[in-house]
């Protein structure tokens, strides 16, 4: 498993306060690189004025910097595209209803 693969494993542990799915099964990670010891996730929110704005990003920091081999995070948040319920995994949508 790359270290990249057990970054958003470790990212799946991270769920939102309010739905019972994880943040990467929401579709709220855009992109995960790494580049040697230090990561960088690209992330949203499923709005800007989410409760969890200040928790959900330093939550992924924290369990990005616990995988062995990085030293570093950023964890940089972007609300572009803004999120939509289509980006999340069928697998979410069908724990929520969706489909």
């Amino acid at each position: 498993m790359s270290i990249k693969e057990k970054i958003i494993e470790e990212i799946k542990t991270i769920f939102d306060p309010e739905i019972p799915v994880n943040i990467y099964e929401l579709g709220l990670i855009y992109d995960v690189t790494v580049d040697g010891d230090k990561a960088h996730v690209l992330m949203t929110l499923t709005a800007p004025a989410c409760p969890a704005a200040e928790m959900l990003p330093e939550e992924v920091k924290v369990k990005a910097e616990s995988v062995e081999g990085i030293s570093e995070a950023e964890v940089e948040l972007t609300f572009d595209p803004p999120w939509e319920k289509e980006m999340m995994s069928e697998e979410a949508q069908l724990e929520l209803g969706f489909l």
